[in-house]
């Protein structure tokens, strides 16, 4: 579909809005900026920040790159014959390869996690980011397999994954953090993403695989 005018603009004043207040936040701590500041800075109404972000917490971590529904849409869309561990292993893979921002490979990222980590509220919401994307992966696998109420597998699993999750977006936090290039990274979280896989064993790799659908006549 072709972006109209309006939705291209729409997109440009929410880009502008995060880009301004990330300089901001970098600068001069994210404690230390108001929402009226950012405003002021992007040459728009706070009524306007609101209205493309609902929390200041959002300028950071914008709900569409960190979602808890996030671990759960990557197993939910995974192909035919790919397991749920297996659908996450391979877009981790796909995101560091693209030095996505997603997964925190961009120039700068430093400073901005540097930032974060300074922000009690920022550090909060990240931890509990993580719980949530447990739980609803958990609960989409309980689904799909049919599982017992009482069952523990799906939760098992569910953490498996999440833990594998938070080891690479931690491995890139801990290289970025001692200064170490995007590039540089990729290529050691890569080799990680390939260990992680032959330690989980095929219990966990064969899980939850979604079978081929008969194809309608």
């Amino acid at each position: 579909m072709i972006e109209g005018l309006r939705e291209r603009k729409k997109r440009q004043t929410r880009q502008r809005i995060s880009d301004v207040a990330l300089g901001l936040f970098v600068e001069r701590g994210f404690d230390n900026v108001t929402i009226a500041e950012v405003a002021a800075a992007a040459e728009v109404s706070v009524n306007t920040v609101y209205n493309y972000f609902s929390a200041k917490e959002d300028l950071v971590l914008p709900p569409e790159e960190a979602s808890p529904q996030r671990l759960a849409d990557i197993v939910r869309e995974r192909r035919q014959g790919e397991s749920a561990a297996g659908a996450v292993l391979t877009r981790l893979r796909e995101e560091v390869r693209g030095r996505e921002r997603r997964v925190g490979l961009s120039e700068g990222f430093g400073r901005v996690l540097e930032m974060m980590r300074a922000a009690p509220t920022l550090t909060a919401r990240l931890e509990g980011l993580g719980h949530r994307m447990t739980d609803e992966l958990a609960a989409l696998l309980a689904e799909e397999t049919g599982a017992a109420r009482d069952d523990p597998l799906p939760r098992v699993m569910a953490w498996h994954i999440g833990c594998l999750h938070a080891l690479v977006l931690a491995e890139i936090g801990r290289r970025t953090t001692a200064g170490e290039r995007p590039d540089e990274i990729a290529v050691t979280v890569l080799e990680l993403i390939d260990t992680a896989r032959d330690v989980l064993g095929e219990h966990v790799l064969a899980y939850a695989v979604r079978e081929d659908r008969p194809c309608s006549e």
